[in-house]
Formats: structure tokens, C-alpha cells, sequence
């Protein structure tokens, strides 16, 4: 199977082409299909896979597909929560990569760093947001953003996610979404508390 196979949008088979992307990895030429149905999915895989393409190319295509992106004001409309500023900055180079020619913006917060920056970027509108769970939390309590437009929800690395503590911020955070959006869960291994938390945050899934 190859890229142009699956049925996507030109500006992004544009993107991968230039990336030198012609077929997909394992993950991907498994996930992207499902994702393009708009079915939940649970994903079981390592760092180093190409899980990041397997979630942010079906992310792109659906919202190139069905954004203005005349409108005055951008809204997020796809969330990529992520454990590490590292992992995000990387999941937002992607994310620019594979969307270069579509038009859409994204954009990454995380902690460690003043903010400052990063509310201009939410201010002059972003449709795809890759975040770390505090930061984010932060500037949703401050006014900076909204998440009622989410359509997109990624919930990347979820074991490190819980291992590292951010189980109540997860939580949190899940609260605050729409009850309908399309929802991924990624981890590299799957013990108990990783299958009771996707269980709360995956609707009829394919795994």
C-alpha cells in the first residue's frame, strides 16, 4: 500500500512526497484508514514507530477537508496532549511538515518557559494545539484557550503520561472537552490503569 492509496487530500500527499514518505510504516497503514472513518482508536506503539503520522495525517486531511480558513477567528479544533516538551515540540514539527500546503496552523505550549509567546500564537488563532498538561490547564484558566471546538483529541504516550503524575490533569482536562470528537490513545504498553483510563476517554474504538 502507498500513501496515495488511502484516499488523502493533495497538499498533504504534496507534503509527504517531499518528506520522502511513499509507504506507510505498520501503524500507519493500520491506523490511518480507521482514523479516516472517524472511529476512536486505541494504539498500542513505541516511540520511533511513526505513530505522530499515524494520527496527524488523518487530523490534517479531515480538517483540510472541512475548515474555512477564512474565518476571522481560528478555533482549536484538533488537541494533541503529549507528557514531555520534547515529544511536543517534535509531534509540532510534524504536524507543520505534513501540513505545509494545506493552509492549517498549529501550534505547541508547554511549561518551563514564559508564556508570553506562546498566548501571541493562541491569540492569532491556531487549529491544531500540542501541549503538555499543566501548561495547558494553566492557560485555560486563564482565558487563553477554549476547548469547546475540539473535534481531534490525541492522548500521546499514556503510560509515561500516568507514570509521570498527570493522571488528575488528564482527568481534568477530559471534563473540558465536547462529548463528541474523535478520540486516539496511544501507548507503548497497556497495564491495567492505561486500559480503565481509555476506557473513560474512547467511545467504540478499533484497537
Amino acid at each position: 500500500m502507498t500513501f496515495k492509496e488511502l484516499g488523502l487530500a493533495e497538499p498533504i500527499l504534496q507534503a509527504l512526497e517531499t518528506e520522502g514518505y511513499t509507504h506507510p510504516t505498520p501503524i500507519q497503514e493500520q491506523a490511518i484508514p480507521i482514523l479516516l472513518t472517524g472511529k476512536d482508536l486505541l494504539g498500542v506503539a513505541q516511540t520511533g514507530t511513526g505513530k505522530t503520522a499515524a494520527f496527524g495525517i488523518p487530523i490534517l486531511h479531515h480538517l483540510y477537508e472541512g475548515i474555512s480558513l477564512s474565518q476571522h477567528k481560528r478555533k482549536v479544533k484538533a488537541l494533541v496532549v503529549t507528557p514531555t516538551r520534547e515529544l511536543a515540540i517534535q509531534i509540532g514539527e510534524s504536524f507543520t511538515a505534513y501540513g505545509r500546503h494545506t493552509g492549517l496552523k498549529n501550534t505547541v505550549i508547554f511549561g518551563g518557559v514564559k508564556q508570553g509567546k506562546q498566548v501571541e500564537a493562541l491569540r492569532r488563532g491556531v487549529d491544531i494545539l500540542v501541549a503538555t498538561p499543566g501548561r495547558l490547564l494553566d492557560l485555560i484558566g486563564q482565558g487563553y484557550i477554549s476547548l469547546k471546538h475540539v473535534e481531534y483529541f490525541v492522548l500521546d504516550e499514556a503510560d509515561q503520561m500516568l507514570d509521570m503524575g498527570f493522571i488528575n490533569d488528564i482527568r481534568k482536562l477530559l471534563a473540558k472537552l465536547p462529548a463528541k470528537r474523535q478520540s486516539l490513545f496511544f501507548s507503548a504498553t497497556m497495564p491495567p490503569s492505561i486500559v480503565e483510563l481509555s476506557s473513560k476517554i474512547l467511545g467504540a474504538y478499533e484497537q
